[in-house]
């Protein structure tokens, strides 16, 4: 398939917000808020505790939602007609593409009302009180934005995992890559957002910044193993040539009479975009070695180095958001429709 910037843009950046979004809705269901007692003078069993929000927090959902709706509009752009993508909205008992519009949107309902409530605490004037939210608010919404995240990058990759006609796509590990490369690029951000001032103001959260670099690592080292065996199996496929594409094939050798189209036609503009297999190797070594070696032994030097996480922050993202686009162009461009094998092009 011809990759579009518009698609790949879309993919990648949903996929990251959505990603940054889980792993905060995560922490705001399980860990966050961090309490302790108000005044040390007073009796413990007496004494109000304060729980405290890390800065962090506001910092996450804000990246997300910029995140999330850049990549949202500029899936518009791979649309022919753009002011008709509401209708599609409304196919969502059959279309992963309505579902995914539907999650999309609903996901902004806990992202926002977070937005809304941590925007009253931080920047209420003359109040410098750490936030108060609820901690039983902050798990709700916390845990709804998790798995209302989750859902919809697991619409988005169903949308190509579900076209069977392009076996690149419909390859068994497509949504396990798609989930995975998403909490990855979110983990990335998280973890250079930690690094900025008044993120993390207290000790106590010395563990959560280096539970995201034991994670960056970990999601790293994984998806440089499922994008290897990915390559291998698609690259161990057989071609399509026409017989299988009409189903003839049985009946032994099948070619075409003549070409279906003289001319060049959407079919094989789209469909029949070609990748030379050695472009192809040094795109896929690109992605692999900035998208995931080189972020992966940044975080572990900033496990190791805790004065170093700053700068290697901002290293580790760039160079891995770089390699999750040059992946995400090779899933596009190396995805050949099985309507092909009619123009012996497979």
């Amino acid at each position: 398939m011809r990759p579009t910037f518009s698609i790949i843009a879309f993919t990648v950046l949903s996929g990251t917000g959505y990603g940054l979004w889980f792993l905060l809705g995560l922490g705001l269901a399980i860990e966050w808020p961090v309490c302790t007692a108000g005044q040390a003078a007073i009796p413990a069993e007496i004494a109000l505790r304060v729980c405290e929000y890390p800065g962090v927090i506001l910092y996450a959902l804000i990246l997300g939602f910029v995140l999330v709706s850049a990549g949202l509009l500029s899936s518009l752009g791979h649309l022919g007609q753009p002011g008709r993508a509401w209708r599609a909205f409304s196919q969502w008992r059959s279309s992963w593409l309505s579902r995914e519009g539907v999650a999309s949107v609903v996901t902004y309902i806990p992202a926002v009302l977070l937005m809304l409530i941590a925007y009253a605490f931080w920047f209420r004037p003359n109040d410098e009180a750490p936030m108060t939210l609820a901690p039983g608010v902050a798990c709700v919404l916390g845990g709804a934005l998790a798995i209302l995240s989750a859902v919809t990058v697991v619409c988005t990759a169903n949308i190509y995992a579900s076209l069977k006609p392009v076996r690149a796509w419909s390859h068994r590990s497509v949504v396990a890559i798609y989930l995975l490369l998403g909490l990855y690029g979110g983990a990335l951000c998280l973890w250079l957002l930690a690094s900025l001032p008044g993120a993390m103001s207290s000790a106590i959260h010395e563990r959560e910044t280096s539970f995201v670099l034991a994670l960056t690592v970990a999601l790293a080292a994984l998806g440089f193993v499922l994008k290897l065996l990915y390559w291998r199996d698609i690259d161990q496929m057989p071609s399509i040539g026409a017989g299988v594409a009409t189903g003839l094939d049985s009946l032994g050798t099948t070619r075409s009479f003549e070409q279906p189209h003289t001319e060049e036609n959407y079919l094989t503009r789209e469909m029949g975009f070609v990748l030379a297999r050695k472009h192809a190797s040094k795109l896929r070594a690109i992605a692999l070695v900035a998208g995931f070696v080189v972020p992966g032994l940044f975080a572990g030097l900033a496990l190791v180095v805790p004065g170093l996480r700053g700068i290697a922050a901002w290293f580790a993202c760039v160079f891995g958001v770089t390699g999750l686009f040059v992946e995400r162009w090779l899933f596009f461009a190396q995805a050949r429709h099985a309507v092909m094998g009619y123009y012996a092009r497979s």
